[in-house]
């Protein structure tokens, strides 16, 4: 569960990034666009007569779930189950008391996890598809391979960060263009500022607020603040989005800014992998949204939304809208 790409330094972190970067390539991406605009539309459709829609259950969630599902030939019945086997991996232990309960429930779903892709890897080595999980199998590098456990963990992660960001960059983007209504007015006037006004939603309402839990691998002094070896670090990349030094006017909501040096994918060699897909699956959902329901808007106060209480992700509930 833990064994994967985020915990690991070099040179295992090199060697297993390397591996997978032969199967998740910009030009995959890139070749996904057509497919991602497709499912945007065919949800829309399937609710446009309603008049409204829960924003996360019925089109922020499914969009980027049905794109990693495919991209990882997982059949279209099993897809639901993703959810509860991401949601086990990047959600906390609320308190001491519910640990034993929690790790219990976790090692359940992990273990139905794991049986699933030993299940559907099996099937994918007597008869390859034209998919992620196929290309992990078979990918290679310097006479290297993943091996099973790291070819699940990838896996697993690959469906957290394939899908997770996603919801909440829909739903927290939407939700900053309801709050800042010229600057929504703005977008619907200019659809060519949609890769900036992405770009200014990723780093004002960050969908990953924190990094995963690091640990200091030798004694730095950042200011006056000694972080020792062996200390644990939080970094709060919500925070770094809203630095006064690097943004002017930072808790101001700015579709044309730009440049605009956020960190909501992180930085240097451990630079969110599924930066890419995110990006474009943002772009074409919203898009689509102010396209297709262009006087779409919250249906209930701002105050009544619930937000979600993990503290890595950062993502309502439910987003009740109307149209």
């Amino acid at each position: 569960v833990s064994n994967h790409m985020l915990n690991m330094d070099p040179p295992d972190h090199t060697r297993l990034r390397s591996l997978v970067n032969k199967a998740f390539t910009a030009s995959m991406v890139d070749q996904l666009e057509p497919r991602v605009q497709q499912i945007a539309d065919e949800l829309i459709d399937k609710m446009s007569q309603r008049g409204q829609m829960d924003l996360i259950h019925d089109y922020a969630f499914p969009l980027p779930v049905i794109v990693i599902a495919e991209m990882l030939g997982v059949p279209t019945r099993d897809r639901g189950r993703f959810r509860n086997w991401s949601h086990a991996i990047v959600t906390p232990t609320p308190n001491a008391e519910r640990t034993a309960q929690k790790l219990a429930k976790t090692r359940q779903l992990m273990e139905d996890f794991i049986a699933y892709l030993r299940k559907i890897c099996a099937t994918r080595r007597q008869k390859p598809g034209h998919d992620l999980l196929t290309s992990l199998l078979l990918a290679e590098e310097a006479g290297d391979r993943l091996s099973e456990d790291e070819l699940f963990s990838m896996v697993l992660l690959l469906i957290v960060v394939g899908h997770e960001t996603s919801v909440n960059l829909i739903g927290n983007g939407m939700l900053s263009l309801f709050k800042h209504p010229q600057q929504l007015a703005l977008l619907r006037q200019d659809p060519l500022l949609l890769p900036l006004a992405v770009e200014e939603m990723l780093r004002y309402d960050c969908p990953v607020e924190r990094a995963p839990m690091r640990f200091a691998a030798e004694d730095v002094r950042l200011g006056d603040q000694l972080i020792r070896r062996g200390d644990s670090v939080s970094l709060v990349l919500g925070s770094a989005n809203r630095d006064e030094a690097i943004f002017a006017t930072p808790d101001r909501f700015d579709i044309r800014r730009s440049p605009n040096k956020h960190l909501a994918f992180g930085l240097g060699v451990h630079y969110c992998l599924g930066a890419p897909l995110t990006r474009l699956e943002g772009r074409v959902a919203i898009g689509t949204l102010l396209r297709r329901l262009p006087n779409i808007q919250l249906a209930i106060p701002v105050e009544r939304l619930r937000w979600g209480t993990n503290p890595i992700m950062r993502g309502v509930h439910r987003m009740p809208v109307k149209w």
